[in-house]
């Protein structure tokens, strides 16, 4: 990456994505290593090495090894109501996100970043919101329903259109592929598109007419 062409935001954008960070923790930790000399963010570690002509200077390593040196302006240090999400929408960084071939793993919801494609993940659901009818781009109408999901690491919003809605349940294991990830109103959303398929691997309707008396006891223990 050429340093002298390309801007701090469009660096730390490929950092964020390269390293499976998020880009306001990013942020956040280069403003907290100016003030205290080192911080940690994930597997990475910042330090600050001083400042020269209004611009500090930071160090990032991984494993002891050096990721990058490069010089960030102080009043940049001081921004505030910064949207993450705009630095991310750029070719560069789909391309970045395109090399890590996210469609060949299992994704988990705290790596989920804005413009991710070709998503898989699997999750638990944790609420169906009340389905809303929409006009759409072209004039008809669809209905959404917003469903919250969730893994050990974290929860996000799922966008299910039309009949999508009524093949879960709250309670529900689902498997997602082939989705992406969009930024609605400032908050991260989960979407199927064309080709994303929602598939139900394992029911709570399904466990509970199995064994009600089991469910039962182990949801008043709970």
């Amino acid at each position: 990456m050429n340093r002298k062409r390309d801007t701090v935001i469009e660096y730390l954008a490929f950092l964020s994505v390269k390293y499976s960070i998020y880009l306001a923790e990013l942020f956040q930790a280069m403003v907290s290593a100016r003030e205290k000399g080192k911080t940690t963010c994930h597997n990475l570690t910042i330090e600050y090495r001083g400042s020269a002509k209004d611009e500090a200077i930071f160090l990032i390593t991984k494993d002891s090894s050096l990721l990058a040196q490069f010089r960030v302006s102080e009043q940049f240090l001081l921004r505030k109501g910064i949207c993450f999400e705009n630095w991310l929408d750029t070719d560069r960084i789909r391309r970045q996100m395109s090399k890590q071939d996210t469609a060949t793993r299992s994704t988990l919801v705290q790596n989920l970043r804005h413009g991710m494609k070709k998503i898989n993940l699997e999750a638990e659901i944790l609420e169906i919101q009340k389905p809303q009818t929409v006009y759409t781009q072209f004039g008809n109408t669809a209905t959404v329903s917003h469903v919250w999901i969730a893994d050990e690491t974290g929860r996000i919003k799922l966008c299910l259109w039309n009949g999508h809605s009524n093949s879960v349940a709250v309670g529900d294991t689902i498997q997602i592929k082939n989705a992406s990830v969009a930024t609605f109103k400032g908050e991260r959303q989960l979407r199927l598109g064309r080709n994303g398929t929602i598939s139900v691997l394992q029911s709570r309707a399904a466990e509970i007419k199995q064994c009600p008396e089991a469910i039962a006891k182990n949801t008043i223990n709970a």
